[in-house]
């Protein structure tokens, strides 16, 4: 119980808000949020709604040292991960994927693209070992996967990072007008766009049925819409598209190429003073807002609070569509809640160029998960071995 605490946050009962210090967030039925908080670059906001019956989105925030050992690299992590097939790679990553690249910016003594890539790829390489050691008692595993966004502010640059169809949208002002535009930062891996068809077709030149469109969408080999993930592993391993595991997974036959990739694209842009903030959310929101309708929101509106105000706007657009009220939407109970809306993660983080030249230490450290309902442990699909529990 305690490896579920560290990954859903202190529990409340649903239905209620807690009460007290926001200080780890607040509960509201299926809505957990932090209203508003101080990071070393700046302020963020974050909430997260809950749609499945047991939250598939995980993620966090963290803002101080970057490095294990060089107390002096310091800045602002955020994740995003969007699970699919289950909570498990999704709650892995979250309880992985910082502390590796902590460790790789210790050893290369900076934060880089290169500490990125390399903190995705051991995480890559941990979820695919639990799979393996898990393989004979629970093989279901092999087709849990997420998606990921990693965004890292870090001495005036960030780093957007991403295996997916999470988005991370910058909010910059244009001077001469005054209007804050909205400026896409994360590359997209999703087979509904042709460039990333073609980049998949590519790869696989001797398998035309590598992308197959199934019921008006495009998926990869006609089961998954995503072309990048951590986890997956029925599709990157042929050793692992077999018995046990369920022949409802299993892909028809044979691949040698891994069919799904988990080398993240990776943006590094440096921080203009035009630049005002970053949203990063998971699917769940820009299936019902454009990026530019959630900058105009997020400048528009006061700071606290700002990102449950835009899981709100994308709830109402999904009971606008359903022809029913947001009143109503919100009654709906895990689960059956997913056939009206996926879950959603919204963080947004507010640059301040003060705080970018001041001392980082004179602001405190944040190490934060965004939260969902409670669960039993016998509602896991596997059970936490030792290894998990290591830092990496």
């Amino acid at each position: 119980m305690d490896y579920l605490r560290s990954c859903w946050g202190p529990a409340s009962p649903a239905g209620r808000s807690r009460r007290g210090s926001d200080a780890a967030g607040r509960q509201d039925g299926l809505l957990w949020y932090k209203d508003g908080g101080q990071v070393v670059n700046g302020e963020f906001s974050m909430a997260v709604v809950q749609a499945n019956n047991l939250l598939e989105d995980h993620s966090q925030v963290e803002s101080g040292p970057l490095s294990a050992t060089d107390p002096g690299l310091q800045g602002t992590f955020v994740g995003v991960y969007d699970g699919h097939g289950g909570p498990e790679t999704a709650r892995y990553i979250n309880d992985h994927l910082f502390n590796h690249l902590r460790r790789f910016a210790a050893e290369h003594k900076c934060m880089s693209a290169d500490v990125i890539r390399k903190a995705f790829q051991a995480t890559e390489e941990g979820f695919i070992s639990v799979v393996s050691s898990q393989w004979s008692l629970k093989p279901q595993l092999a087709a849990v996967g997420s998606c990921c966004l990693v965004g890292v502010v870090c001495s005036g640059t960030l780093y957007a990072a991403n295996l997916g169809d999470s988005r991370a949208v910058l909010g910059r002002l244009v001077k001469g007008t005054g209007e804050v535009l909205a400026m896409q930062l994360s590359a997209e891996h999703n087979a509904s766009y042709e460039e990333v068809r073609r980049e998949l077709q590519a790869s696989h030149p001797d398998d035309p049925h590598v992308v197959v469109l199934k019921h008006n969408v495009w998926r990869v080999k006609g089961i998954i819409q995503i072309t990048r993930s951590i986890g997956d592993v029925y599709l990157k391993k042929p050793e692992f598209n077999k018995e046990p595991l369920h022949s409802k997974f299993r892909v028809q036959g044979s691949f040698r190429k891994p069919l799904l990739s988990s080398d993240p694209a990776i943006t590094v842009h440096q921080l203009q003073p035009t630049d005002r903030f970053i949203i990063f959310a998971s699917d769940g929101l820009w299936e019902h807002l454009s990026n530019q309708e959630a900058v105009d929101m997020v400048q528009s509106s006061p700071r606290n609070g700002i990102a449950r105000r835009l899981v709100k706007a994308a709830m109402q657009e999904a009971a606008k569509k359903r022809e029913m009220r947001y009143s109503d939407l919100k009654k709906i109970d895990r689960g059956v809640r997913r056939h009206f809306h996926d879950d959603i993660t919204v963080i947004v983080v507010f640059f301040d160029l003060n705080a970018m030249t001041t001392a980082a230490w004179s602001r405190p450290s944040v190490s934060l998960r965004g939260g969902g309902v409670p669960i039993p442990s016998n509602t896991l699909m596997f059970s936490v071995p030792t290894e998990l529990n290591s830092s990496y």
